[in-house]
């Protein structure tokens, strides 16, 4: 098992739960999802939320937008054919 405390905090966004920042990451090896340790923005709870229920919370200047799964637009045209 590996803790890893995240300086900085990341912020996240969980499915389901909303924004928060996860301060730490836990790892139980490889038949088990990572943990992420997010305190939530909304009521300042904390929980471990497995991998698959974390996103990347939105950044305009990153390309991720608000919806979770939609790609964003192509950067450069495909040229010939």
């Amino acid at each position: 098992m590996a803790f890893t405390q995240l300086d900085p905090p990341i912020p996240l966004h969980v499915v389901d739960r909303g924004p928060g920042f996860a301060i730490a990451v836990i790892d139980y090896g490889p038949e088990f999802d990572l943990l992420w340790v997010v305190g939530m923005d909304d009521g300042g709870e904390i929980w471990c939320v497995p991998n698959p229920q974390v996103r990347l919370q939105a950044n305009w200047s990153m390309g991720r937008t608000k919806k979770p799964g939609k790609p964003p637009p192509p950067k450069i045209a495909a040229v010939g054919a």
